[in-house]
C-alpha cells in the first residue's frame, strides 16, 4: 500500500542528508516530490533522476527559502506544475558554531534567517492553497538542541526552538481547516557530514545514546512519512523526538 499516493510534497534543502532521506521514502510511497536545493545541481539532477525512475513526477527548483519573494514564486511555479500541495517539510538548515563570547551578529543572523525565517516564509507560501483544499500537513524540522539547548549552539537553538513555537502557534490556527503542524526533532543522525568526524568523537556520542547508535536519514524520513499520511489525521502540534533515547 502507497501510503502517499497522489499527494504532492514540497521538501526544502533536500540534495543531501535527511532532506535526501525524506524525498526517496515519499516517492517510494507514492509521493509526487517537488524539492529545493541551493548550490548543488548535480545533486538535484541525480536525485530528480533517481525519484523519476521510481514512478512519481519530481522536480529540482533552486530557490532560497529564507527569501520571502524566492518561497512565493517556488509556491507558485509548483501548483502550477503539480496541480496541488498536500505536505509540506521545512528541512532546509544551517549551523554557525561558536560560543556567545565568539559569536558574531552575523553568524546569529543568518542562522535564524535560514533556519526560522524559511519555515515563516514556506509556510505563509502554502498556506492559502491548503485552506482552498481544506487539508495539509507541515512538518518541521527541529532538533534534540532545540529542546534543550547546546552549548556553542545558542544561535542554532533559538532557531531550532523558535520553529517548535511557530508550529504549535500554526496547529492553534489552521487545525479546523484541518491543516496539521507537526514538528520533528532529529537527535544524532549519521549522515555525509558527519562521516568527515572523527571516529573516536562520534563513537562517544553513539555510547551516549540509550540505542548505541546514530540515526539514519531514513529514521526521520518514517517519522514524516507517519505525519504526512493519513495515519495520523488526529496528530498535530506535536513534537516527535526522534533520537535513540537521548532526551529520555
Amino acid at each position: 500500500m502507497n501510503l502517499l499516493q497522489g499527494k504532492t510534497a514540497i521538501i526544502t534543502g533536500a540534495t543531501r542528508g535527511i532532506g535526501k532521506g525524506i524525498a526517496e521514502v515519499f516517492a517510494q510511497q507514492g509521493a509526487n516530490v517537488a524539492f529545493t536545493y541551493s548550490a548543488s545541481v548535480d545533486a538535484a539532477k541525480a536525485l530528480e533522476n533517481e525519484l523519476n525512475a521510481i514512478g512519481v513526477k519530481a522536480k529540482g527548483y533552486q530557490s532560497n527559502a529564507a527569501n520571502y519573494d524566492q518561497a512565493q514564486d517556488l509556491v507558485k511555479d509548483v501548483l502550477a506544475t503539480f496541480g496541488s500541495i498536500d505536505i509540506l517539510i521545512n528541512n532546509a538548515g544551517i549551523t554557525k558554531d561558536n560560543l556567545l563570547m565568539r559569536m558574531s551578529e552575523e553568524d546569529f543572523d543568518k542562522v535564524i534567517e535560514v533556519n526560522l525565517k524559511s519555515v515563516f516564509n514556506m509556510t505563509k507560501a502554502v498556506q492559502r492553497t491548503m485552506l482552498k483544499q481544506r487539508s495539509g500537513s507541515i512538518i518541521n524540522m527541529s532538533s534534540v538542541v532545540g529542546v534543550k539547548g547546546n552549548a556553542g549552539q545558542a544561535n542554532y537553538a533559538a532557531s531550532k526552538a523558535g520553529i517548535i513555537g511557530f508550529s504549535k502557534s500554526v496547529a492553534l490556527e489552521l487545525g479546523s481547516r484541518n491543516i496539521r503542524s507537526n514538528v520533528v526533532a532529529p537527535g544524532f543522525i549519521e549522515t555525509e557530514m558527519t562521516a568527515k568526524l572523527d571516529e573516536k568523537v562520534v563513537d562517544g556520542w553513539r555510547n551516549a545514546i540509550p540505542l548505541k547508535r546514530g540515526g539514519s536519514p531514513e529514521d526521520i524520513a518514517n517519522t514524516c512519512l507517519f505525519l504526512a499520511s493519513d495515519l495520523s489525521t488526529y496528530v498535530t502540534g506535536q513534537v516527535i523526538n526522534v533520537d535513540g533515547g537521548m532526551l529520555t
